[in-house]
């Protein structure tokens, strides 16, 4: 099996690539990998493998049809992290989110499509739906982004499914929750309050930090990924959802005591423009259809989470930004 990653030296597109060469993906036993990444701030090559014969990385951007039509040929499934994710850098500057994750999307979507790739696997958000206030979204609920990132994730979904119903091509969406763990650029909520904690920082909390978001490791992520790729049916979307709400407030408190710090490292911040209050997902059809649970408990992930960025100073101090700030997605 031949599996091309898109986005591939990210976080998440980066644990995917180390499960599946573990051979911790059933039935890819074995699978070569290629991984095509354009390396912006987010793709980090330190996150993957050295190439070998199961692994190769090509430098490049989703965009380029001429060096998809090139690479694409030969896989038997693509699974297409690639992606602008930021939302506070949407909200800056929306072109390249359209540009990447719309028209990345499309020019992935025809070179699949022109060389009959047989398996293809999109990657999006649970912040396509918008904000609910109680309750849970199925996968039937019609898409009502917020911010211009889920904007664009929604228009990628909605392209996914245009290519499937127009060509035919048997494709699977995923819409996940907010993602946590190792190797996750400390731009975002976890990785950022850590690291400002562990250098003596204040951490910046948005509004009043009752904003309510679900939590799912990484790993639990990259299984149902995995699932879905394997067993999902075609032209289906999946929600995955790690089960574990907490606000804003609640998620940095936790973070505190694991960092050994207390309320003055608080900095209260004016909240973000449009910012979604609570998202919150309906998994039942992945746990029904494909047997999908999360196995990774919060409060254990998340002090892992915290031990591995103290364990690995070297990995983040290059990559740090500012100190904006940073709320969940």
């Amino acid at each position: 099996m031949k599996i091309l990653v898109t986005g591939g030296a990210g976080f998440i597109g980066s644990h995917y690539v180390r499960s599946v060469l573990a051979d911790a993906a059933p039935g890819a036993e074995g699978a070569r990998i290629t991984v095509l990444d354009r390396f912006t701030y987010a793709g980090n090559r330190a996150n993957l493998p050295e190439e070998g014969p199961r692994l190769s990385v090509v430098r490049g951007d989703v965009c380029d049809a001429d060096l998809l039509a090139e690479l694409v040929p030969g896989h038997d499934a693509i699974v297409h992290f690639a992606a602008e994710s930021h939302v506070d850098r949407s909200i800056a500057g929306a072109a390249e989110f359209a540009r990447t994750n719309v028209l990345g999307t499309q020019a992935l979507l025809h070179a699949a499509h022109t060389a009959r790739v047989p398996r293809f696997l999109h990657v999006s958000t649970d912040e396509v739906y918008g904000s609910i206030a109680e309750g849970r979204w199925d996968e039937t609920e019609p898409l009502a982004p917020n911010s211009p990132y889920a904007a664009s994730k929604a228009g990628a979904d909605l392209m996914v499914r245009a290519y499937a119903r127009t060509h035919g091509m048997d494709v699977s969406i995923t819409r996940c929750s907010n993602n946590y763990g190792p190797y996750q650029h400390p731009e975002k909520v976890i990785p950022r309050f850590v690291t400002n904690l562990l250098e003596g920082e204040r951490v910046p909390l948005y509004g009043d930090g009752l904003n309510v978001r679900e939590w799912l490791h990484v790993d639990d992520h990259c299984r149902a990924l995995h699932l879905v790729l394997a067993k999902g049916r075609p032209g289906e979307v999946y929600n995955v959802g790690g089960g574990e709400e907490h606000t804003n407030r609640d998620l940095t408190e936790r973070l505190l005591r694991l960092c050994g710090a207390d309320e003055s490292a608080i900095e209260w911040v004016a909240d973000r423009a449009g910012h979604d209050r609570r998202y919150a997902l309906d998994d039942t059809k992945i746990r029904t259809e494909l047997g999908y649970a999360p196995r990774m408990p919060f409060e254990a992930g998340l002090a892992d989470t915290v031990a591995w960025y103290r364990a690995n100073r070297a990995w983040w101090e290059p990559l740090r930004p500012g100190k904006g700030g940073a709320n969940g997605s």
